[in-house]
C-alpha cells in the first residue's frame, strides 16, 4: 500500500474516485439535516438551485452561462497576458543573471504578499470595468509565472548550454535553441499553476461590480442569504477550474510527451 511508485489501473482509480464522491455526498447530506439549510444546503437543494440559474424560463436565458462565459473570458484574456509577459521576462531572468539581480528583489516578495490588498487601488485607478478585473488578475498569477520560469530555465543542466557553445552557438542562440527548449515542460508547468491561481482570485475580481460573472453570482446570493446559490457558484468555479487543469495537462502530454509516464 506504502509505494509512491506504485501505478493503479484506471478502472481501480474510478472505484476509488466513485467510492470518495458517495463518501462525501452522504456526509454532506447528513450534516445539512444536522446544521440546518441556511447554514449547509442539502446536495438536492444545490441541484434545484443549479436547475433555476441555468434557465430562467420567463427570460428564456441562462443567468449561470452568461456568468460563466464572462468568466471565463476574463480567465482567458488574462491567461494571454501573462503568458506573454512572464514566459519571455521569466526566460530573461533564468538566462541573465545581471537582469535576475535587478529585478529579484521586485517580484519574489510578491509571491507572498497579499495581491488583494492591491484591489483597491486599482479600482481606483481603472474604475470597476473590466479593465480592474483583468488587471487583477494578472497581477496575482504573473508574479507566480515570472520567478518559475526563471527557475525552470536556471534548473536545466549548464552541459546543453556548454555544449552548444561549442558547437559555436553565441550565448543567446545556445539559450534559445538548447536550454530553453529543455526547460519548456517545467515552463509549461509552471503555465498550469499560473491558470489555477487564476481561478482562486476570480471571486474577488468579480466581487468589485454588478457586471455578470461567477463572482458576482457569490456576491448576490451571498446578499440575499441563498445558500443553495453560493454553492452552485463555488461548486461552477471548481469544475471550471479542474477542467482548465486536465485540459492543460492533455496539452501538455501532446506536446511533451516524454514528460508524461
Amino acid at each position: 500500500m506504502w509505494n509512491p511508485y506504485a501505478t493503479l489501473e484506471s478502472r481501480q482509480k474510478q472505484a476509488l474516485a466513485a467510492v470518495t464522491v458517495v463518501v462525501v455526498l452522504a456526509l454532506w447530506s447528513g450534516l445539512s439535516l444536522v446544521v440546518g439549510p441556511n447554514k449547509l444546503p442539502a446536495p438536492w437543494s444545490v441541484v434545484s438551485a443549479f436547475i433555476y440559474l441555468a434557465w430562467d424560463a420567463d427570460s428564456g436565458s441562462s443567468v449561470l452561462l452568461e456568468a460563466t462565459l464572462r468568466s471565463l473570458s476574463r480567465i482567458l484574456v488574462s491567461g494571454m497576458l501573462v503568458v506573454s509577459v512572464g514566459v519571455p521576462l521569466g526566460v530573461l531572468m533564468g538566462a541573465a543573471p545581471r537582469i535576475n539581480a535587478a529585478l529579484s528583489p521586485l517580484l519574489d516578495p510578491f509571491r507572498s504578499a497579499p495581491v488583494v490588498a492591491v484591489l483597491p487601488i486599482l479600482i481606483i485607478w481603472l474604475g470597476i470595468g473590466e479593465a480592474s478585473k483583468i488587471a487583477f488578475l494578472f497581477m496575482g498569477a504573473v508574479v507566480y509565472l515570472i520567478p518559475m520560469v526563471r527557475d525552470a530555465v536556471q534548473a536545466v543542466p549548464s552541459t546543453y548550454y556548454i555544449s552548444a557553445r561549442d558547437l559555436g552557438a553565441t550565448p543567446w542562440e545556445a539559450i534559445r535553441h538548447s536550454v530553453v527548449p529543455i526547460a519548456m515542460p517545467r515552463i509549461a508547468d509552471a503555465i498550469i499553476v499560473s491558470v489555477s491561481v487564476m481561478w482562486t482570485y476570480i471571486t474577488v475580481a468579480e466581487y468589485t461590480s454588478n457586471t455578470p460573472g461567477l463572482g458576482n453570482i457569490l456576491q448576490r446570493a451571498q446578499r440575499a442569504f441563498a445558500m443553495d446559490q453560493v454553492f452552485v457558484g463555488l461548486i461552477v468555479i471548481i469544475a471550471l477550474a479542474l477542467v482548465t487543469y486536465q485540459g492543460m495537462l492533455f496539452l501538455k502530454s501532446k506536446l511533451y510527451p516524454w514528460e508524461i509516464e
